[in-house]
């Protein structure tokens, strides 16, 4: 778990993750949340074992003394194992509330919930819960002899093994579950406070932000004139295009220009046609984007827009005034991931707060912060705009070309209305 500590580490200290080390502690927590499962199944598989043994002591019957603890060290070696799992987890996000805050969030690519890791917290330190561990641990601990000498057993012999290797940590948890509950106790208290005015601000944002979306400048364009990219263009750029492209557009009247640094507000993410991902082994997924035919056989986008992360059309995503194609210098293969990386993210909502430490909501450049950052040698820093650390279209413009990494290919509506290929 070496990259991972290190990663909340960095991350405390800058204040968010960057992509590739969210993906990393997302595919460590999903990772977790799997083998919690299983280990619970197998500690509750026991329970018949348990309630035939207490029947037979109740009917005064003689009592399998041998499968008693055949039992206890199957469900109690699987105990030890789940609350290990858990007291790293906790030990990794107790004191770095950045790391806190990311595992809470809820992430559909992994299955994962809201509020998941603070929910294995309030378990981990449930007074009734870890009472019952504890009370096995004293029956461990005072029949350790004949638990031990099971260690030949054809069943649980390997079992033996793996409790006495877990001795120093079991001694441990006997003197750290009351600390735990109470560090618990005090971070939901303060957490409740500062949720319930999150909530209230996001509203606010997003109501903000879906009505600035509809509103148009007055007096920038005649009224019912129509986007400067037509169909025409859109048949001129169309066999230009290539999977992976970043495009970064504009809409003249836009009331969001006024909020929004430097010329160029909005970006998207270019998947290319069928027949392109096929070519590069990328699958978008059954049941995903595509399903109703949103982009049929043509060139397709990642785009994230009001209603949220969604595969676009072409047409949909060139309904602008001006354009600018950003192709990224790297391996086809490199390409495959970053775009994987980004449709991973599909059906999420729209971020209106312009949150980048977090990826359950997106904006639109974080498609393609959260899809290239970290593939090969592709770093983005993220910079301060309106007290957030977020990546502007402008800001992605001159970090893609300032590193070599991406290059200009064409533009649109700059400085006429007219295809610049470059």
């Amino acid at each position: 778990m070496d990259q991972e500590l290190k990663d909340a580490e960095l991350a405390q200290q800058r204040g968010y993750f960057l992509p590739d080390e969210d993906d990393r502690l997302r595919e460590l927590f999903a990772g977790y949340l799997a083998g919690r499962v299983v280990l619970l199944e197998a500690v509750g598989a026991m329970q018949p074992v348990y309630d035939t043994l207490e029947l037979e002591a109740e009917g005064e019957g003689r009592v399998d003394w041998e499968q008693c603890l055949r039992a206890f060290i199957v469900g109690f070696t699987a105990a030890a194992i789940l609350v290990r799992m858990g007291s790293f987890m906790v030990d990794l996000a107790a004191k770095r509330p950045v790391v806190w805050k990311k595992l809470d969030e809820p992430e559909s690519r992994y299955g994962i919930p809201k509020k998941s890791f603070s929910e294995v917290y309030k378990k981990l330190g449930s007074t009734r819960r870890m009472w019952r561990f504890h009370e096995a641990l004293l029956f461990w601990e005072a029949n350790r002899g004949e638990i031990e000498s099971m260690a030949g057993d054809s069943v649980v012999g390997d079992l033996v093994a793996v409790l006495r290797g877990e001795e120093e940590f079991l001694q441990y948890r006997k003197r750290d579950y009351v600390r735990r509950k109470l560090d618990y106790s005090v971070h939901s208290f303060q957490r409740r406070g500062i949720s319930g005015c999150k909530k209230v601000m996001f509203q606010m944002l997003k109501l903000s932000g879906s009505t600035i979306a509809e509103i148009r400048q007055p007096f920038v364009k005649a009224p019912g004139l129509g986007k400067r990219v037509t169909r025409e263009v859109m048949e001129v750029i169309r066999p230009l295009l290539r999977a992976g492209d970043v495009l970064v557009t504009r809409h003249d009247d836009a009331m969001s220009n006024l909020f929004l640094p430097g010329f160029w507000p909005h970006a998207a993410l270019c998947i290319g046609s069928a027949d392109e991902r096929e070519r590069m082994g990328v699958n978008m997924g059954v049941g995903e984007g595509l399903k109703d035919g949103c982009c049929g056989d043509g060139i397709c986008f990642l785009e994230s827009k009001k209603d949220g992360v969604l595969f676009r059309s072409m047409e949909e995503t060139l309904q602008v005034d001006a354009l600018m194609v950003l192709r990224p210098q790297m391996e086809w293969a490199q390409v495959a991931e970053a775009l994987s990386r980004a449709m991973s993210h599909e059906g999420k909502l729209y971020d209106f707060s312009f949150d980048f430490s977090k990826s359950d909501r997106l904006a639109c450049t974080e498609v393609i912060y959260r899809g290239y950052h970290g593939v090969g040698e592709v770093k983005f820093e993220l910079h301060r705009h309106s007290g957030r650390s977020c990546l502007s279209a402008e800001d992605l413009i001159v970090q893609a070309l300032s590193s070599g990494k991406f290059v200009k290919v064409l533009d649109y509506g700059v400085e006429e209305d007219v295809v610049r290929v470059l």
